[in-house]
């Protein structure tokens, strides 16, 4: 009589390749088909908190152009935003002092800013608004 396989000896599905994760655990139920999320939902829920991103050229504008952006300008940009927004604005222009922020309305992400000396030269492109803030 020969001794009985590994196989023979464990549950069904207890040896997995090393490194594959291990299975969930059986609870009885069957767990809920979750559907992803709309795209639009993260959208959506970024813009009802109100908060404004700046995108990685931006912040390194921002920085190396000595742009200050403290409570004030952030909260006057966020309203020019707002407004923006409430117009259907996709993507625009909003001016907060001597700084021009291009503005994805639709993410809530500054694109860009150009501060006064930097701005003479310029040519916004691709805009469907601009706000003073």
């Amino acid at each position: 009589m020969s001794a009985p396989a590994v196989n023979d000896l464990l549950p069904a599905g207890a040896l997995r390749p090393v490194g594959a994760p291990a299975p969930a655990p059986r609870t009885g139920r069957t767990p809920p088909a979750h559907s992803p999320r709309p795209a639009g939902f993260a959208d959506a829920l970024e813009r009802a908190s109100g908060e404004l991103t700046f995108s990685g050229h931006a912040a390194a504008r921002l920085q190396r152009r000595g742009i200050d952006v403290g409570r004030d300008v952030m909260a006057r940009l966020g309203e020019g935003v707002q407004r923006a927004a409430a117009k259907g604005s996709r993507d625009a222009v909003v001016l907060v002092d001597d700084t021009a922020f291009v503005v994805s309305v639709a993410n809530r992400t500054v694109i860009t800013a150009v501060d006064r000396d930097h701005m003479r030269d310029q040519v916004f492109t691709n805009i469907d608004s601009a706000v003073i803030a």
